[in-house]
């Protein structure tokens, strides 16, 4: 299979191999399609559009950026000795915030679980309507959006732009790209400067910044992740969702006809012609489509591609080109939806005189949703019954056993106890199952074993069996109330 995907489309397959299209006998002849800037090698440089699709993007834009920006500054009470950042991932300590929720090393399955979650999320949007988180939501998208805000102030829209590209440099000239460059590096220097923010006190760190006191550490990365925004916003956009997401080619792997993706028309927009030879043509009886060919649709893509040729693979599915199609077709009045969010099979069901049909409800996207819903009740339920401490034990392996002068036997274990809670918290240990006196180095057996916050201790313990034999052994770490607060499994070894 080719890296596009293959579609039952004559007229897409002539373009793509280069052929000809010649005319049928009574039908005006077909415009080639316009080659985008990126096929022509050229820099991409979008169109600014309007309309419902645009606000839309403009309204995730200024969500996503206001709780990327904002999040670390959020408060959340924990309590004393234990920080007051809503969301921050503490490397110092080894452990991830998120609200009430504090995650530990031990919690890796919880992260995994989430991040497996994620995908299948991602794979059910994928299902329903395409690449809506690459076209609305990836960062990639927001930051490029920004950077071509600020561009298009600058420098003016896409037609100016096209021109400044290989014009000779004047005042005016050199204080436009000194200004657009500019302020693309505040926000990248704020971009990276927030991400930070995520790895350290927020606050603290802003009154460092402000004092000159900002670490060599902090720095350095502010200044890697401004670089990184920098570059992949300002430079590589395009280059990024085509060639260095992964995403694209998974996407060929998982494409599915019924997803509601950009989509062209063709039955209804073939044969182009401008509006007037339309007219002409209907007037004879021959064919004429809706599209005039104006280019619109590529004019505003923001990857570059021609959506009339078929789907792509590099397609973020924006609905961009939606926007400028409708508004062209609005000002020939003529319906709108010649490009529209619609399944390559309802296409292919207007070109054999077929009604549409939605299909958004399906045994794949059923199936999806039920193991998305699935997954994040077992996530939640985790999270609520994960206890603030925790018990693990250790049986010593060299020896396994020793055995004593008077016929007993002697097993030795590592017992340690965590404290993931903001507070001081002690136990004593008890073990059930065998018939064994335990003893712990160091401590006598009734102490209670002080356990500091974020803290955990480390006990060597001892168990001797007068009358040895195999036998499972439950260790038992008992609160200040004398409740078994949690236990640990092992065995007691007779060799």
């Amino acid at each position: 299979m080719a890296i596009t995907i293959e579609i039952d489309h004559a007229r897409t397959r002539r373009a793509a191999q280069g052929q000809s299209q010649s005319p049928a006998r009574g039908q005006a002849p077909v415009r080639k399609p316009a080659r985008s800037p990126c096929q022509l090698g050229g820099p991409v440089v979008p169109q600014g559009v309007k309309g419902p699709i645009r606000r839309l993007k403009w309204l995730i834009l200024m969500l996503t950026l206001s709780v990327y920006y904002v999040t670390p500054f959020i408060r959340w009470n924990r309590g004393p000795n234990a920080p007051g950042q809503a969301v921050l991932l503490d490397f110092a300590h080894g452990k991830l915030y998120l609200g009430p929720a504090e995650i530990w090393p031990q919690d890796l399955y919880l992260i995994t679980a989430a991040m497996l979650l994620a995908t299948l999320i991602l794979v059910l949007v994928n299902a329903l309507a395409g690449r809506l988180w690459c076209g609305f939501a990836c960062p990639q998208t927001v930051w490029t959006d920004l950077f071509l805000l600020v561009e298009r102030l600058v420098e003016g829209d896409r037609r100016q732009r096209l021109k400044n590209i290989g014009a000779p440099l004047t005042t005016k000239r050199v204080a436009q790209i000194a200004t657009k460059h500019a302020l693309w590096m505040m926000i990248a220097l704020l971009t990276g400067g927030t991400l930070i923010f995520y790895f350290t006190d927020a606050p603290e760190l802003v009154r460092d910044v402000i004092h000159g006191e900002m670490s060599p550490t902090a720095l350095t990365w502010t200044l890697v992740f401004a670089g990184t925004t920098y570059g992949l916003a300002g430079f590589a956009r395009e280059q990024v969702c085509t060639f260095m997401c992964p995403w694209p080619r998974l996407q060929g792997a998982i494409w599915d006809a019924e997803a509601f993706t950009v989509n062209y028309r063709d039955y209804r927009g073939e044969v182009r012609m401008s509006a007037k030879k339309a007219a002409e043509a209907r007037s004879q009886g021959l064919p004429a489509g809706d599209c005039v060919d104006c280019g619109a649709c590529v004019a505003v893509c923001p990857i570059g591609i021609d959506i009339r040729q078929g789907p792509n693979f590099a397609c973020i599915n924006c609905g961009l080109c939606v926007d400028a199609c409708d508004g062209v077709m609005a000002r020939l009045d003529r319906p709108r939806g010649l490009i529209d969010y619609e399944s390559w099979d309802n296409i292919e069901r207007g070109r054999a005189g077929q009604p549409r049909v939605s299909r958004l409800l399906r045994p794949k996207t059923v199936g999806l949703a039920l193991a998305c819903v699935a997954l994040a009740g077992i996530i939640a339920v985790s999270f609520l019954t994960k206890t603030t401490p925790q018990h693990s034990v250790q049986h010593h392996r060299d020896p396994m056993s020793v055995r004593l002068s008077d016929g007993s036997v002697r097993n030795a274990y590592t017992v340690k106890l965590l404290n993931k809670s903001a507070a001081v918290q002690s136990f004593t240990l008890g073990i059930s199952g065998v018939d064994a006196a335990l003893a712990i180095v160091g401590h006598a057996t009734a102490d209670a074993i002080t356990v500091e916050p974020d803290g955990s201790e480390t006990l060597r313990v001892t168990l001797t069996m007068p009358e040895p034999r195999d036998a499972d052994v439950t260790f038992q770490a008992i609160g200040a109330g004398g409740q078994v607060v949690l236990t640990a499994h092992d065995r007691f070894i007779d060799r």
